[in-house]
Order: C-alpha cells, then structure tokens, then sequence
C-alpha cells in the first residue's frame, strides 16, 4: 500500500481503532501517518511478560506523565487525553507482541481493549487514534487487517 493510501486512511477518525499491523517494510505507513498530521509512536513489547511490565513500557515509550498510576484505569486516562504530546492524530506501534500475547494473554487482550475504547472517545472529537498490532503468529483472530478497510 501507498504513502498516499496511508495518508487518506489515517485521517480518517471514523475508521480509527485496533488492528494488526501490515507485515513488511513500513516506511510508507509511516510516512502516509505523517503526512495525515498523525504523530507515530512505537512500544517495543519484546520480552515484556506481565502486566506490570507491559504498563511500564507503554508509559515510558509514550512518556506519560509522573501522575500515570501504572493500572488500567490510568493507562485509559493517559490514553484519552494526550496533552503532554499534542497532535492531530496518534498511530500507536505495538512492535513484537507475540511474548506477551502468549504469557498473559488476558492482560494484553484487556490493554488492546483499552486502547480500542480510546480511539471510540477520541472518535467523539474526531481525532483519528489507531493501534497498529505487530505479531508474527496467527495474531488476534477479531483485530481487522489494514486491508479491511
């Protein structure tokens, strides 16, 4: 897919949400994100095992405030207000996920779940916020592919 594919996708807040990320090279993904006025943010999520571990990576790579709580309650806070990146739309990267998908998959279902719920309220105001789900295997059967769109 284009740059220019990605450009018009990622405007678009309607559409916004949690989906797996396309394999390959992403640089026109992160160029079309870009181009959308989208501020691209990636967590490396390799050997991260726990809930504890996957909240402290994603309020490090986001750079959360001192005031994140390190509990979901927190992390949907942080997630929906934003103030300290200011943008016009967020493309969250969650790179190489399959570890903590297979050793607590409930924790990372609910963290997706999280982030799903806070493109819904950005959707309200519509910023376009999108989760982009990197996994090598199987992956998650209900996250929509890019090519669904």
């Amino acid at each position: 897919m284009s740059s220019a594919f990605y450009e018009s996708l990622f405007g678009a807040a309607e559409r916004a949400g949690v989906h797996h990320l396309p394999h390959g090279p992403i640089d026109d993904l992160q160029t079309g994100a870009s181009a959308a006025g989208c501020l691209v943010l990636r967590i490396d999520l390799f050997g991260v095992r726990n809930k504890d571990e996957l909240l402290t990576a994603v309020g490090k790579a986001l750079r959360f405030p001192e005031w994140f709580g390190h509990n979901w309650d927190a992390l949907a806070d942080c997630l929906t207000d934003m103030a300290w990146l200011p943008a016009t739309g967020y493309v969250v990267i969650l790179d190489r996920c399959d570890g903590i998908h297979a050793r607590s998959e409930s924790d990372f279902v609910t963290f997706l779940q999280i982030f799903q719920d806070s493109a819904d309220i950005w959707r309200e105001d519509e910023v376009p916020f999108w989760c982009l789900v990197d996994m090598q295997d199987d992956g998650i059967a209900w996250l929509p592919t890019m090519a669904q769109q």
